[in-house]
């Protein structure tokens, strides 16, 4: 899907940064259009390694406040989940943020086999499908088990805050900030949806332990291949926060195999009230992001309105 928010890069400009981190030069490289936001680079070096490279979008560019010093934690939150020995993870083997040879900081990380789960997902069979999400079920507990010290945003440059609570109804009122900033209206007044945050927002105080979330483990977030995870990508929306706001906690996913494979459900009152938080949370992510990053795909701005909706409405219940 096409945005307004990526820094394309020429040949010259990928040769040159290239030679400067491994001091040779590009064999051949191919642009990846998957990206919703930062833009990527699959590069074959002359000695034959394959790198991608990663690129933010260029300074100027109004972002969303969720979205702001994004790269950096992705770069930090990557070298923290390498050291878990057997998540696959891609090493990062450069990063620049200086500006000095493109309008953008970017990373270079190794090339992780597979195709992104997405894309493939349909040529497995039931049984497969279960085996790889247990797979990444055990994956992303391991990646939970990173215990840090305060909640929020994981960039260093953003604010931490002592209680969950704190953290979340930030991370709330930036959404929201930039859902009134860009004129994003829904079916209930702002006044109210924040009443009601409020007023079920208590339940955030049963989490004791800010934990590393990767948040974005959508199936478009894991290759795949032959039946096998080869690799967890774009950690770049990372927090220390509460595990069950992982993806596959949500109304999207909550498959059979993934909780058998983290070994945890979402089954008690509290954790269900917090749950209801988190999808709308993500709901409101997936709509207000639209007018941000200009999207050019009518049925997706269509689809996140509806989806949104559908979301408050299970807020209101819950």
């Amino acid at each position: 899907m096409e945005s307004t928010y990526k820094t394309r890069l020429t040949s010259e400009q990928l040769d040159s940064i290239v030679q400067q981190h491994f001091n040779t030069g590009i064999q051949e490289y191919k642009e990846m259009t998957d990206g919703w936001a930062n833009h990527a680079y699959f590069i074959t070096k002359n000695d034959g390694q394959m790198v991608v490279l990663k690129i933010a979008p260029s300074n100027g560019i109004k972002l969303m406040r969720c979205e702001q010093h994004v790269m950096v934690a992705e770069v930090e939150a990557l070298r923290l989940a390498a050291e878990l020995q057997g998540v696959p993870v891609p090493r990062v083997l450069a990063y620049d943020p200086s500006l000095t040879q493109v309008p953008a900081e970017y990373f270079i990380m190794e090339y992780m086999p597979g195709a992104p789960y997405n894309k493939v997902k349909d040529q497995y069979s039931v049984e497969e499908q279960q085996s790889i999400e247990q797979q990444l079920g055990v994956y992303n507990r391991r990646i939970n088990e990173i215990k840090g010290e305060r909640f929020g945003y994981f960039s260093e440059k953003k604010p931490k805050y002592t209680t969950w609570k704190e953290a979340f109804l930030s991370l709330m009122d930036d959404m929201l900030a930039d859902s009134k900033a860009a004129g994003v209206e829904f079916s209930i007044r702002y006044e109210e949806l924040e009443r009601l945050i409020q007023q079920k927002s208590d339940v955030l105080d049963d989490v004791k332990e800010p934990v590393l979330v990767h948040w974005d483990l959508w199936d478009g977030n894991v290759f795949v291949e032959a039946g096998k995870i080869t690799a967890i990508i774009d950690f770049e929306r990372s927090l220390w926060a509460d595990p069950l706001m992982e993806h596959y906690f949500s109304h999207f996913n909550n498959t059979s195999g993934f909780l058998k494979g983290y070994g945890r459900a979402v089954t008690t009152e509290s954790e269900r009230k917090r749950r209801s938080l988190y999808d709308l949370y993500f709901d409101l992510a997936l709509r207000i992001e639209c007018p941000y990053r200009q999207y050019d795909n009518k049925e997706h701005i269509q689809w996140t309105i509806d989806n949104l909706e559908e979301g408050i409405k299970r807020f209101q219940s819950s």
